[in-house]
């Protein structure tokens, strides 16, 4: 019985250093609300404004336009990205999507959401969301997975009359992520976050790296954390302590109560 007690106490143990993995799997942080949000957005992916998750970014355009913004996202985490177009008082009925795009800039399917909206002729706005699958740390070269690096978002109207060609829009445009913990990690990671310029930088001479070769200086909040550690092994752990302390009560159970041997004389 002494045994049980330690392997219970053990798995006590355990369970009490799983917890704050799992307290990490709640919502990341609302918007920063402070005024360091960018106001403007880039029209291609090398002038793609860049924003941090939990930033409400804004941005003035046209109708027509193509207006894009990036953000970092790290393995573990499932991205939602969130835009609204505030249309003027008078226009006709038109159709605006969001697309979001990884660090290879290829287009990264939603989950759920609406990416696509058509505004009625009296609408005052329109709302737009993607939630993305969830961002692995590895994957196979042929697989379109998500992977940790920039991300990109591009807003644009996919069906608008000629008559309201290029009339002022304004856009608003946020993302967060939640942690999916453990239950996404895999074994493996890359060696770099596909972030614009890290193959560059290391192999680019000064003259290059003073002309902007690396285009991206964003990164996650507490630095790319893609590697072999995850909370799953915690609960490997747990499962693991839990078989041996069962096959300690099995064999207590089918030994039966114990009897003090006896030797024979003269043994």
């Amino acid at each position: 019985m002494r045994a049980v007690r330690m392997l219970s106490a053990a798995v006590l143990l355990l369970g009490l250093a799983a917890t704050p993995a799992a307290a990490d799997s709640s919502p990341s942080a609302g918007p920063s609300g402070d005024g360091d949000a960018p106001t403007t957005a880039g029209t291609s992916f090398r002038t793609a404004t860049e924003i941090e998750q939990g930033q409400r970014a804004t941005a003035n355009g046209a109708a027509g336009d193509y207006l894009y913004w990036s953000f970092p996202a790290d393995a573990g985490q499932r991205p939602t990205v969130r835009a609204t177009v505030k249309l003027p008082e008078t226009h006709a009925a038109q159709t605006w999507r969001v697309d979001v795009y990884d660090g290879l800039r290829r287009r990264q399917a939603c989950q759920w959401g609406a990416q696509t909206r058509t505004a009625a002729a009296d609408a005052s706005s329109v709302e737009l969301a993607c939630v993305l699958r969830t961002v692995r740390a590895w994957s196979e070269p042929w697989a379109n997975d998500p992977l940790p690096g920039t991300y990109y978002v591009r807003l644009t109207v996919v069906d608008l009359p000629t008559s309201d060609l290029g009339v002022r829009v304004g856009a608003e445009i946020e993302v967060g992520s939640k942690d999916m913990g453990g239950a996404a990690a895999v074994d493996g990671s890359l060696s770099e976050p596909l972030v614009p310029g890290v193959a560059m930088k290391s192999g680019a001479d000064e003259a290059e790296k003073d002309r902007g070769a690396v285009l991206s200086a964003i990164e996650p909040e507490d630095g790319w954390s893609s590697g072999w550690w995850s909370d799953r092994w915690v609960w490997t752990g747990i499962g693991g302590v839990l078989a041996a302390l069962a096959g300690v009560g099995g064999y207590a159970l089918t030994r039966g109560p114990g009897r003090p041997s006896r030797v024979p004389p003269g043994a």
